[in-house]
């Protein structure tokens, strides 16, 4: 791996050790707060992206800054994702998880170029897995390279999150997968929900929300890792200000194709 990417590498190994597992199942009531209706945020979320603004800049001092509670905050800075070079944060991926004192949770951190992600880094604090990517570069987990596979199963094994469909669509595609795919419990976390389908654990996963910094990091990885990530009619998934619906990833390009007939007919 390159000197950046050590970089940001060391940046969320001690953005875990000083900011996030001090406050795991460590959390004042008063610490966790609803942003939005089913969103939380945890002061460890707020404190670990400040930690992650201050490295990233000094790596990449010509890089933007786009955050997750930045956004919250100013849902203008995702305009920032359309043209030149940023940094993609999200502090704590899966911060439900976080705030309830389970697993799984990561820290994501993602560059992009004009709305390319070129790199990307998915760590989980609690068993130091690292997984990274680079734009034609390919993929690793713990600095070994990975290639993505299936989990063997006799009925592939997806993970779908339909958190956000509304009932009707939600039961829809439930129904269309009866019978093709073994629906999966998911982990809630992007960071832990994309590993799993480069290790063979899931085959496929889908997505309805598609926020960059959920899946800057890990629509990279996949791809790297020789699976496929793209939207429902195929189309590469770009990060822009307008995030955009659903997002399909699966461990090779031929099941991406099968589920997403399948899926989206």
């Amino acid at each position: 791996m390159n000197s950046l990417s050590s970089a940001v590498s060391a940046l969320l190994r001690d953005v875990a050790r000083d900011v996030v597992l001090p406050r795991y199942q460590n959390l004042a009531n008063h610490e966790v707060e609803e942003k939005t209706v089913g969103e939380l945020v945890t002061i460890a979320d707020r404190e670990a992206e400040l930690r992650l603004n201050e490295g990233l800049s000094r790596i990449l001092p010509e890089a933007g800054l786009v955050g997750e509670e930045a956004c919250a905050a100013d849902p203008g800075l995702t305009a920032k994702l359309e043209t030149g070079l940023n940094w993609v944060i999200d502090p704590i991926d899966g911060t439900a998880n976080f705030a309830s004192g389970k697993p799984p949770f990561a820290i994501m951190v993602a560059l992009a170029d004009a709305g390319v992600i070129q790199a990307g880094w998915i760590l989980d604090p609690l068993t130091g897995r690292l997984c990274e990517a680079s734009l034609g570069q390919g993929a690793w987990i713990d600095g070994e390279r990975v290639e993505a596979r299936e989990s063997g199963a006799d009925i592939p094994v997806a993970g779908l999150s339909v958190l956000f469909l509304n009932p009707a669509d939600r039961q829809a595609m439930i129904d269309r997968v009866e019978g093709q795919f073994a629906i999966a419990d998911i982990p809630r976390c992007a960071g832990e929900q994309y590993p799993r389908i480069v290790l063979g654990v899931h085959d496929l996963a889908a997505f309805e929300r598609t926020l960059p910094w959920d899946h800057a990091p890990g629509a990279l990885f996949v791809n790297e890792a020789g699976g496929r990530v793209a939207r429902p009619d195929g189309s590469p998934y770009r990060l822009a200000a307008d995030p955009g619906r659903g997002l399909l990833a699966a461990a090779s390009p031929a099941l991406w194709d099968r589920a997403a007939a399948v899926l989206y007919g």
